[in-house]
């Protein structure tokens, strides 16, 4: 049998780890009795944790409390908090960078000796690199993540790519962050259809919406879901490539927001990006330093081929072709959209 301390720990953890337990389940997987199992329960009260018992069902549950009662983490647990502490001090939620150096200065002072050099050991040695990217206030990600939870319409006013102002309803189903930028995924029931909001341009309203049925999500993989509506949707051409290379290896040199890639076999992987541009296009898929096949749009072929005869021409010291026509030609290619 546990002793008291350790069986407490036991108790905590497995009362985090579940809605609720009847006071039988607790007592077996304690290997004590149901009086015992109240006793304690008594204890982690008397220690600030919220532990609620339903009348008559003898069921426990750990609730909100009033005040934050002692954490109580495992080594890696406490290392995986501290990290996530110094990744937030730089991130892209507006605000959150000081509350995060606070909360981190005070988690070391409690950390054992070890974990404190292990923490302060991986601050030391890593460079963070300035994002510069959009932020985002905490409280807006609290109200849609509530909406989300609690299947209520979200009202709010956003500013789309283009700068229009607009006011807004949907009905929210999950938070995405692709690590530079947060991002809504919903269904609009005035355009019925699901759509991809960047949460820096959104300002929620109130009072909010009313409650709604939920339906089924867009895709399993909502991540893949929001990296392809992210990539292509927003632009005039949506270029669509067999790239014969590992999946693997062409992801890591983008962001999800830049391109959709998915494996076609342990050699060759399907990659679909979008541009209002067909030259960018051109190039881009030409960067990724492997072989390729376009198939489509269709007037992306005839580009590729123009810049690389050109591209020909400057290795070999040649202007051919290169007169005026060519090149107002070569200005207006892909066009532009305001």
């Amino acid at each position: 049998m546990l002793d008291t301390s350790a069986r407490l720990l036991r108790l905590l953890s497995l009362l985090q780890a579940h809605r609720e337990w009847s006071g039988t389940e607790l007592a077996d997987r304690l290997g004590v009795t149901t009086r015992t199992v109240r006793r304690d329960v008594d204890r982690l009260r008397e220690l600030g944790y919220p532990v609620h018992a339903d009348a008559g069902v003898s069921g426990y549950r750990l609730g909100a409390g009033t005040k934050l009662p002692p954490l109580l983490l495992d080594d890696e647990e406490a290392v995986a908090v501290a990290v996530g502490l110094r990744t937030a001090a730089g991130g892209t939620v507006e605000g959150i960078a000081e509350s995060s150096v606070r909360a981190l200065a005070k988690l070391e002072q409690v950390l054992p000796p070890r974990l404190r050099h292990r923490v302060r050991t991986l601050g030391a040695m890593t460079v963070p690199l300035p994002d510069g990217g959009p932020v985002v206030p905490p409280d807006t990600l609290t109200v849609i993540a509530a909406a989300c939870r609690d299947h209520e319409t979200l009202r709010f006013d956003y500013r789309s790519h283009d700068g229009t102002e607009s006011r807004r309803e949907a009905q929210p189903h999950r938070l995405v962050s692709s690590g530079r930028r947060w991002y809504l995924v919903a269904y609009d029931p005035s355009r019925a259809g699901w759509r991809t909001f960047r949460v820096d341009r959104l300002t929620p309203r109130t009072p909010g919406g009313p409650r709604f049925t939920p339906r089924e999500p867009p895709a399993d993989d909502l991540a893949g879901y929001a990296s392809h509506g992210l990539s292509t949707a927003p632009y005039r051409y949506q270029g669509r490539f067999t790239v014969h290379a590992p999946a693997a290896r062409i992801a890591e040199h983008m962001s999800p927001s830049a391109a959709t890639v998915e494996p076609l076999d342990a050699r060759s992987c399907s990659v679909t990006a979008g541009s209002d541009s067909l030259d960018e296009l051109a190039l881009w898929v030409a960067l990724l330093d492997a072989p390729f096949e376009v198939h489509g749009p269709p007037e992306l072929a005839g580009r590729l081929r123009t810049l690389a005869e050109r591209l020909a021409d400057a290795a070999n010291g040649s202007t051919r072709g290169m007169d005026a026509e060519g090149a107002r030609d070569m200005e207006g290619a892909g066009g532009v959209r305001e």
